[in-house]
């Protein structure tokens, strides 16, 4: 706020609207005859000479740093066309831009409406260190791995008769999404509170500012990695990462009260039970059939268990799937995306309700990361859970143990970028295109001349291939050229264009997929002959063994995408 005292953020009055201007493509402040003015940041402007009330026809464009402010185009005589057409086509694109999401990524996206008054929401949010258990942050260039976790802790008005009473804030509600490279589609996997796992040592940031290793624990519930011990949100990240072998990029945190005011924000959202449900443990009654809900009852479909599926919390994951897959249909639909009202409403309760690592702590890079998930289409975002078993050693089956059998290639297919819904025709071409780079004429192997360098590999990885290539496959025109000087996580094999029989050959015998294939121009080799380039990244599991990428997801027990309504048994 400035010298000149132009109100504070929470003093706008309702009638006052944010209104989308056709000829500019951008939102305005419309105020009513009698409302105060505005509290975003900008020149007021005086009432006309006809005297005519204030805000009547007035518009104020919200101050954005960086930005120029445009100058209000006059309204056109009456009976004539303004010369710019409406654009109405960039209203709904804009707006789609600006939110996208779901539930805990949702309030990421939602945080992107924050322009409106990026400084007042600014203030509104609430950030801890991520004491480097993340990547340090996603990248517009690169998948992207964000943890969402729901806390169980009883704070705030209401919430008295939900969770458990002592707890500290476990991690009873935790999902890994995971946005594709290209954005065309994401996958978020569920992490089952009751699941064993082991939880690592962890380095955290405590209240004062000092610093303190946390030891870990081993054959533990997984919503330990949080509050348990002192242990804060960058310790269930560091827990995700063991489990999965996937790192987050960043995380957030959402308690009870997100899902009340997030509902509350977009007037509620349509749920669907297959059966009547009265649970007294989550005190949710509703009737067979669809209902619209918020609020309180909200925050009672989400924690109930016991009256769905076979009463555990493997149950009340899907229940919560079908909620969140709800909300982001509510919140990339017309009834929202085009409501100036319910956007700044969003915005605000959005900013409120997350807590964020300290890499995401500003509404600018939430606004980023919002950007970036608003470009998501519902029916590409596919719910699943990590796969699991009953627990063999309980004769009372309280807790889960990861499927062995099918967890890995669920995970790895996370760290590929495989898609788990249907690929889109541009996804199904740029992979043709991959493909189509092994197909052709090959070498023989002695006739390969190639360097290799280690960019991410265990250490004497280059050597080792070197030996594997010359001893065992014939490669004698191979060399070990080191380390490359960067860490990849994928192993690449750059070539010239005429070069490519070399390459093909060379593909095969390592197992390498042609996404793993790189056109590009030759190096010489120690000798100064023109050689390929192999790279061996992050993903090499040692001489020999294949690095073709699956193209296709796994099987898993339960999955179903973000556009799909089902009804909850």
């Amino acid at each position: 706020m400035d010298a000149q005292g132009r109100g504070r953020a929470d003093d706008i009055d309702p009638a006052d609207q944010w209104v989308l201007n056709p000829n500019t493509g951008e939102y305005e402040l419309r105020l009513a005859p009698s409302a105060p003015q505005s509290s975003v940041p900008g020149p007021r402007r005086p009432a006309p000479p006809d005297g005519t009330a204030r805000g009547t026809r007035q518009t104020a464009s919200p101050e954005v740093p960086g930005q120029r402010r445009r100058r209000a185009e006059p309204e056109p005589p009456a009976g004539r066309r303004s010369r710019r057409p409406a654009k109405k086509k960039s209203k709904a694109k804009k707006a789609l831009l600006w939110t996208g999401g779901s539930m805990a990524f949702v309030l990421v996206a939602v945080s992107a409406a924050g322009y409106l008054y990026l400084r007042h929401l600014n203030g509104n949010i609430t950030s801890v260190s991520d004491d480097g258990a993340s990547t340090g942050g996603f990248s517009k260039d690169k998948a992207i791995n964000l943890l969402v976790i729901g806390t169980d802790k009883r704070t705030g008005s209401g919430n008295e008769g939900y969770g458990d009473a002592g707890s500290v804030g476990h991690a009873d509600t935790t999902i890994l999404l995971h946005i594709s490279k290209d954005r065309s589609n994401a996958t978020a996997l569920s992490i089952p509170r009751d699941l064993i796992v082991d939880v690592p040592d962890c380095q955290t940031q405590q209240s004062d500012g000092t610093e303190k290793v946390i030891a870990g624990t081993e054959n533990v519930r997984f919503n330990t990695s949080l509050g348990q011990d002192g242990r804060t949100a960058s310790c269930t990240v560091r827990t995700v990462t063991e489990l999965t072998g996937i790192q987050a990029d960043n995380f957030m945190v959402a308690d009870f009260n997100a899902v009340k005011t997030l509902t509350d924000a977009v007037g509620g959202v349509e749920v669907c039970l297959a059966k009547n449900i009265d649970d007294s443990d989550s005190h949710l009654k509703l009737s067979k059939g669809t209902h619209n809900i918020s609020g309180e009852t909200a925050l009672a479909f989400v924690r109930t268990r016991h009256s769905v599926g076979f009463g555990g919390d493997l149950s009340r994951i899907q229940l919560q799937q079908q909620f969140l897959s709800a909300l982001m249909r509510k919140l990339s639909s017309n009834s929202t995306l085009t409501s100036p009202t319910k956007l700044l409403k969003l915005a605000e309760v959005g900013t409120k309700a997350l807590t964020v690592d300290s890499k995401l702590d500003s509404i600018y890079k939430l606004k980023d990361l919002g950007l970036e998930l608003g470009k998501l289409n519902p029916k590409n975002l596919t719910f699943t859970t990590i796969p699991v078993l009953d627990n063999p050693a309980e004769k009372v089956k309280a807790t889960v143990v990861l499927n062995e059998t099918k967890a890995p290639a669920v995970f790895q297919a996370i760290k590929d970028d495989v898609s788990f819904t249907a690929v889109k025709k541009k996804q199904a071409q740029a992979k043709d295109a991959a493909a189509a780079r092994l197909k052709g004429t090959r070498s023989a192997a002695s006739e390969v001349r190639v360097r290799i360098l280690n960019g991410g590999a265990p250490a004497g990885s280059a050597q080792e291939t070197l030996s594997w290539l010359q001893n065992q496959k014939g490669v004698l025109k191979s060399e070990n050229a080191g380390n490359a000087g960067t860490v990849l996580s994928r192993t690449t094999l750059e070539y010239a264009p005429d070069q490519a029989d070399q390459a093909r050959e060379l593909a095969s015998l390592m197992g390498l997929s042609g996404s793993a294939m790189k056109p590009g121009k030759s190096v010489t080799n120690s000798q100064g002959l023109p050689a390929i380039t192999l790279t061996l990244g992050k993903d090499f599991k040692g001489a020999g063994v294949s690095l073709t990428t699956p193209t296709t997801a796994p099987d898993v027990d339960t999955k179903t995408t973000a556009d799909k309504v089902t009804c909850a048994k």
